[in-house]
């Protein structure tokens, strides 16, 4: 049995969100509390599939881990194993993360290269030189990762392009060595702030998260921590395009507004209004849409690839031309074929798409081929003509937590429903569940 969303667009939007705890800012997390002593309280923890991988994987590794609200406690004490199996580590990229965490703890580690959305080669030979320039003894056979670093010591370090990955992974791993690790050229992400303030909740010295130097003085005994997840730019982003589409006027609240100054900004040169509070940020969009300048994903503080896709569904509904570079990920088009299938007009080369708009989309069975190509989707569907149903749920539920049920809120008609497969197509039937 498979899950869908059945969108009816045309409706604008109009209405107050409060954003998830940020999936890119969580699982890092989740991994850095396996290295202190006690229990390790994380809160505003959202529910994603990711998440529960990462609960799975905790477990696997002797974690004990169980849910209270919307935190999630963590007790590391019982760990007693330093291997991640294959089938944990393909259901996410960011399950990498925990090498550094684990050589930080244990000392070794093994672990299979880890899975994700396939949006093109993300090798992690960056992560590696790094724990091997730290004093880390890495195996690579068979598709497998044999590490050990019972005597890390800290050196300087020179990313040759600020990975988020590997700057997490760095920080971890650096806590467990002794002395101090700089890191230039390190990533600027909001998410790798918000790892520096648990690990500094923990006891770790960490300094210079948010610039591109970064500097841990390992060797530190970690302790039990509490901690609240900074709230989802990239969520935000996508119900913000999502309301550029319908139209009408939303609020998203509990957020950081500077975080998404590239993202609100492209959306008010398309033509929505835009007020941005402490913690909020207001769109109103009445009249039509039109083209934006060139969209160039660069790494954070530049425009997030992330959120490249739901931006390029608001896109194709306005007048004119509006061209996107990606300049993270090789296949961050994927989803372009789909949108095709909606009306929209979008001719890509390489890196490259040029999205001309179109006065109408029409409503259309769609399917997912990643997480923010999934996003994109949805936020087109809301925007066009007629009702569409949107599959490949697995990808949208990795990064956002219970759409259907914050969109309706918002005055969206979307629902989720259970697909069982039959001679004559689909038959549909409401879904009790948020989640597949």
């Amino acid at each position: 049995m498979n899950s869908a969303l059945m969108i009816r667009g045309g409706r604008p939007l109009r209405g107050s969100i409060s954003i998830q705890g940020a999936k890119n800012s969580v699982l890092p997390i989740l991994a850095a509390a396996i290295m202190g002593e006690g229990e390790q309280v994380v809160r505003r923890c959202p529910w994603l599939s990711d998440v529960e991988s990462t609960f799975h994987i905790l477990r696997y590794l002797g974690c004990r881990v169980r849910r209270e609200g919307n935190a999630v406690v963590v007790d590391p004490g019982p760990m007693d194993r330093c291997d991640i199996p294959d089938r944990l580590m393909r259901e996410m990229r960011s399950s990498v993360v925990f090498l550094g965490a684990i050589l930080a703890r244990s000392g070794e580690a093994c672990m299979s290269f880890p899975g994700g959305c396939e949006l093109g080669p993300r090798p992690i030979d960056l992560h590696l030189s790094a724990l091997r320039a730290l004093g880390a003894e890495i195996l690579e056979t068979g598709g497998n990762l044999i590490c050990r670093g019972r005597h890390m010591v800290g050196q300087e370090i020179n990313l040759t392009f600020p990975s988020v990955g590997a700057t997490e992974n760095i920080m971890l791993a650096a806590c467990g060595a002794s002395g101090v690790t700089r890191v230039t050229n390190a990533a600027r992400e909001p998410e790798i702030e918000d790892l520096q303030r648990f690990l500094r909740a923990m006891g770790a010295h960490v300094d210079g998260a948010g610039t591109s130097t970064v500097v841990i003085e390992g060797g530190h005994a970690l302790h039990a921590a509490e901690h609240t997840i900074l709230p989802d730019r990239i969520a935000a982003a996508t119900y913000l395009a999502a309301a550029a589409a319908a139209g009408g006027t939303i609020t998203v609240e509990d957020i950081c507004p500077e975080h998404l100054s590239t993202v609100t900004s492209i959306l008010a040169e398309a033509g929505c209004e835009i007020r941005a509070g402490h913690t909020h940020i207001t769109l109103h969009r009445e009249a039509p849409l039109h083209a934006m300048r060139p969209v160039r994903t660069m790494p954070y503080p530049g425009f997030p690839t992330d959120a490249q896709s739901p931006l390029m569904a608001v896109a194709a509904r306005a007048e004119g031309a509006t061209v996107f570079v990606e300049n993270i990920f090789e296949n961050r088009f994927r989803h372009v074929g789909e949108l095709a299938r909606m009306g929209a007009d979008i001719k890509v080369a390489g890196r490259v798409a040029v999205v001309c708009g179109v006065s109408r989309l029409y409503g259309a069975h769609v399917c997912a081929t990643d997480l923010r190509g999934g996003a994109a989707l949805l936020v087109a569907a809301l925007g066009a003509e007629g009702e569409s149903r949107l599959t490949g749920l697995r990808h949208l539920d990795r990064g956002y937590e219970a759409p259907e049920r914050r969109l309706a809120a918002l005055g969206a008609d979307v629902r989720r429903v259970e697909e069982e497969a039959g001679a004559n197509g689909p038959a549909q039937r409401a879904a009790g569940r948020l989640c597949d």
